[in-house]
């Protein structure tokens, strides 16, 4: 009696690790958390974002950083930071469907610009699915899973990959687009939001990287944009 009680304990373990086979769902790859993101991203209706530089020269003219908010279609509303003529400048810039509004330097309202003029495009077209970042979620080549960590109550995963350098050039700026840039995206699992892209590549110099940090924030939020009057 004994050893057939054994021979069913020892069939019932079996059977319960086959059932429990893996413990749960394979994990999300790395190319399928980008495409989830790039689903939850072109499904935004407008977005908070915080630019920041590392390695910026200190001459010549070159977007720096900037803060603003985007809006679909294609608006945008904010500050960029600018390096012009050896100067640091905070331009407050406005962007309507194609058209780029900056309040210039000891002038009391808003000029119709162009932002190559300044080392940047277009702001209103960062979330354009085509030519936006969300291209960059797309078009991202040898993408790895990195590390998952919690930052402000939800559970990120971090995800490394490269970059063709004329795409990214389209969005920001590079002195070589036949080089790659690197890449590192801060996804939100639980609701696939974008929330960081840090890039590495030679934005400024051929010769030298440097590094474009986006911080993404109020998905959805309720924003209005509309162009300003020009002087």
């Amino acid at each position: 009696m004994l050893r057939r009680a054994a021979a069913l304990g020892a069939v019932l373990v079996v059977a319960l690790a086959g059932c429990g086979g893996g413990g749960g769902e394979p994990e999300e790859s790395a190319a399928d958390l980008l495409a989830r993101a790039k689903t939850t991203l072109d499904g935004t209706e407008s977005l908070h974002f915080v630019l920041t530089s590392e390695g910026a020269p200190t001459t010549g003219t070159a977007l720096t950083g900037g803060e603003g908010d985007v809006l679909r279609p294609a608006s945008f509303e904010g500050t960029l930071q600018v390096l012009a003529a050896g100067a640091s400048l905070d331009l407050a810039v406005v962007s309507v469907d194609g058209t780029v509004y900056a309040q210039l330097p000891f002038t009391s309202g808003f000029s119709v610009v162009d932002p190559a003029q300044f080392g940047f495009g277009d702001p209103g077209a960062l979330l354009d699915p085509d030519t936006g970042i969300s291209q960059f979620l797309a078009q991202a080549e040898s993408a790895e899973l990195g590390e998952e960590r919690r930052v402000d109550g939800e559970v990120v995963r971090e995800v490394t990959a490269e970059l063709p350098g004329d795409l990214v050039e389209q969005v920001l700026t590079s002195a070589d687009p036949a080089q790659p840039v690197d890449a590192r995206f801060s996804v939100a699992t639980d609701s696939g939001q974008l929330r960081r892209a840090e890039l590495t590549g030679p934005f400024y110099a051929a010769d030298q990287d440097a590094t474009f940090t986006i911080e993404f924030s109020d998905p959805g939020a309720d924003v209005e944009i509309t162009a300003p009057p020009v002087d």
